[in-house]
């Protein structure tokens, strides 16, 4: 059904809110998969407090509408945001880093939030153009699994973000899904700027063997097949289950594990990425 005039400049008006509210935002990253359980969460938490370790000023939005996560992965359970004149206050987790999920806003954590794509569409609307961002050199946005409403609202309400960090575990099972998942980033004109194989093996602790409990090395594979980045594969480290139960980011707290060094290899690329995209753009200036 065709807008009239009225619903056409009400659009408009919606859509320079957000420019305006997002303008001081340099770089928006979002973190997607076409399967659950493949520890994407983890995956952006441990980027957004990555990029704040080099210094960056950085926002965490988890638009997982049915099951957030970033709440617990940063010990921020029980946290409620807070409006201040037209605008709504981040949760600070740190001097560096700010968090906007739906969590905040539950009071009751056993509560199901049965809600159509419309009400998601409505409330990821309103985290982009009535959160108080501020000057933020990176925005990492936490998708629920699979290529729905979410994902697809988000994208097209940033206009153009930066791209897609793409999580998968290495068996075929995750694999299979996660494939659709490029191509609705291809399809929407979504750079995907890398894939991350998540789970890739378990080292031992004791004597720091490498076992692969899955087997295959699907995300590496796939990568080559969509021809795009393959940035890494993370091993699972038996400290990573408490650590996330007590909110505490492994890439912090477990700096000099083999896990938390394969993290910082895999997102220091999408560090130097982001340099380049801003020396192309100073170019253009």
């Amino acid at each position: 059904m065709p807008f009239n005039e009225e619903q056409r400049k009400q659009a408009q008006a919606e859509q320079e809110r957000i420019e305006r509210n997002i303008k001081n935002i340099k770089h928006q990253i979002l973190v997607l998969s076409g399967k659950g359980g493949v520890g994407k969460s983890s995956i952006a938490v441990n980027l957004a407090v990555w990029f704040s370790m080099q210094g960056k000023k950085v926002g965490l939005l988890d638009i997982d509408i049915h099951g957030p996560s970033i709440p617990k992965l940063l010990n921020l359970e029980g946290k409620r945001l807070q409006g201040g004149e037209d605008k709504i206050q981040p949760i600070s987790y740190s001097d560096t880093l700010k968090v906007i999920s739906i969590g905040f806003l539950i009071q009751d954590e056993k509560a199901a939030l049965i809600w159509r794509g419309p009400m998601k569409h409505n409330v990821i609307k309103q985290f982009i153009s009535d959160v108080y961002w501020g000057d933020l050199d990176y925005l990492i946005i936490d998708c629920p699994p699979g290529t729905g409403d979410e994902p697809l609202s988000i994208i097209q309400l940033l206009g153009k973000a930066d791209g897609a960090v793409v999580v998968t575990t290495p068996q075929q099972l995750a694999v299979a899904d996660v494939k659709k998942c490029i191509t609705f980033c291809k399809q929407l004109n979504l750079p995907v700027l890398g894939i991350i194989e998540n789970m890739s093996g378990f080292v031992c602790p004791h004597c720091n063997k490498r076992t692969d409990i899955f087997g295959g090395n699907g995300g590496r594979q796939m990568a080559r097949d969509f021809d795009v980045p393959f940035l890494g594969s993370v091993p699972i480290d038996s400290n990573m289950v408490p650590a996330a139960d007590l909110g505490k980011p492994f890439i912090y707290f477990n700096n000099q594990s083999p896990t938390a060094q394969a993290l910082n290899s895999a997102f220091e690329p999408l560090l130097q990425s982001k340099k380049q995209i801003e020396n192309n753009n100073k170019e253009h200036i």
